[in-house]
């Protein structure tokens, strides 16, 4: 399949960008090249960052190992659910994710669930894991989100911005929302990484990552088309919302908690 997309205000012309590489035989998605280069690069940077805070390489491998299957199961569980007239009558169909339906806050709920799993059993500091967990996350949404480019989906309402994304095929003008939280993503990776130099106690880096990323989260899905919905309420903005109260409540927790304490 070939998406014809174009950014005509950015003087960018038509595209025409195929969500297929064929390797030896084999039709493999760009979509999932994309998210394994996030996985790749989030091992990377959390590796280099877990050697400052005495975790090693073998248990940020771990994390990953077991973090992985766990958040592709739950970012599909929370797709179905949220989608559940669309699989009632083809419960067959809920097995077929390489049709697409994932969603993001699934995978985190998943990988946090296992990261703090795998840190009880191992006698591991869970804020302390998820301090690098918070970076990984954010490098691998930064990423990832450009696969929904390559498949010309998850993208927004019409607009005459200058900015604005043609899908050609459609005829419309669109928000580019994918890039919207890819840049937002790294802007928010960017100030953690100011922020490191200023943290208190561990959990702080985390729980900072759920306000920024929640705060962008918010505004973006506001604009979008293609948000599950509970009733009226779009529910991704409404766990955005909560992220943001959670992380900042946790941050300020946090901080008076370990008032005079330094971060070893």
């Amino acid at each position: 399949m070939i998406n014809k997309i174009a950014f005509p205000g950015l003087g960018i012309g038509i595209m025409n960008i195929k969500t297929t590489i064929t390797i030896f035989g084999f039709d493999i998605h760009w979509y999932g090249i994309i998210i394994a280069l996030g996985i790749v690069l989030a091992y990377l940077f959390a590796s280099h960052e877990g050697k400052k805070r005495d975790i090693s390489q073998d248990t940020v491998l771990d994390v990953i190992i077991y973090g992985l299957p766990s958040a592709i199961i739950c970012a599909r569980l929370y797709y179905v659910i949220f989608s559940w007239d669309s699989y009632k009558n083809n419960l067959s169909d809920i097995f077929k994710i390489w049709e697409g339906g994932i969603a993001i806050y699934g995978a985190v709920i998943g990988a946090v669930t296992s990261t703090a799993i795998y840190c009880k059993v191992k006698k591991i500091s869970f804020l302390k894991i998820a301090d690098l967990g918070g970076f990984g996350l954010l490098i691998g949404q930064a990423v990832g989100r450009w696969g929904n480019f390559v498949n010309a989906e998850a993208y927004g309402a019409e607009t005459t911005l200058p900015w604005r994304m043609e899908l050609v095929d459609l005829g419309v003008f669109v928000h580019p929302t994918f890039l919207y939280e890819s840049l937002w993503n790294i802007a928010v990776f960017l100030v953690l990484l100011w922020y490191r130099k200023k943290q208190k106690t561990d959990g702080e880096i985390f729980f900072a990552y759920l306000a920024g990323y929640g705060l962008g989260r918010l505004w973006i899905e506001g604009l979008r088309l293609d948000s599950l919905m509970l009733g009226p309420v779009r529910i991704s903005q409404l766990l955005a919302g909560v992220c943001v109260l959670v992380g900042v409540g946790m941050v300020v927790y946090l901080r008076k908690r370990n008032k005079g304490k330094v971060i070893n």
